[in-house]
């Protein structure tokens, strides 16, 4: 361990160690819900033969659907409110959390009807100091295949975590 680092040998070595595959459905509903509540207006995200009309396999998620608060109660994560992105237990004591950023990457539709699996990974931890202490800045990549294995997104994001 560097010596006044809050960063542990311990936490370094979940980089790159992957979460069990966390498999949902997407569903029409959830597609509608969630291009309502971030107000999009686009009729791909609601009526699936326009959404067809326009070469699209079905309903389309909209951007960020895929990293979504959802109900998993067969398969809870540790994250408040259940969600699609996972976090590798970094085996230390966190007293606050800040989100650091989110960003998609696309590589093709994500429509209704599709069974996504997730599998998360930390890709770094960095360490800063901050007014208030140390502040570990973990960033974990989330990709989402479809029901035939194909990639379809990868998610990145960093989570601002302030140890206790």
């Amino acid at each position: 361990m560097t010596e006044g680092s809050a960063i542990t040998d311990e936490m370094r070595s979940v980089i790159g160690q992957e979460t069990e595959p966390l498999t949902v459905e997407v569903d029409k509903t959830a597609i509608r819900m969630f291009a309502r509540a971030v107000g999009h207006t686009d009729l791909i995200f609601y009526d699936e033969e326009y959404a067809k009309s326009k070469g699209h396999r079905g309903l389309v998620c909209p951007p960020g659907f895929a990293g979504h608060a959802i109900h998993t109660p067969l398969k809870p994560t540790n994250i408040i409110g259940s969600s699609t992105t996972q976090m590798p237990d970094i085996k230390t004591k966190i007293v606050r959390v800040l989100n650091g950023g989110t960003e998609f990457e696309y590589f093709d539709d994500i429509c209704a009807g599709d069974v996504l699996t997730a599998v998360s990974k930390i890709t770094d931890i960095r360490e800063r100091a901050g007014a208030s202490g140390a502040m570990l800045f973990v960033v974990r990549e989330t990709s989402y295949t479809n029901q035939q294995g194909k990639l379809l997104a990868v998610e990145r994001g960093t989570a601002i975590m302030f140890p206790g």
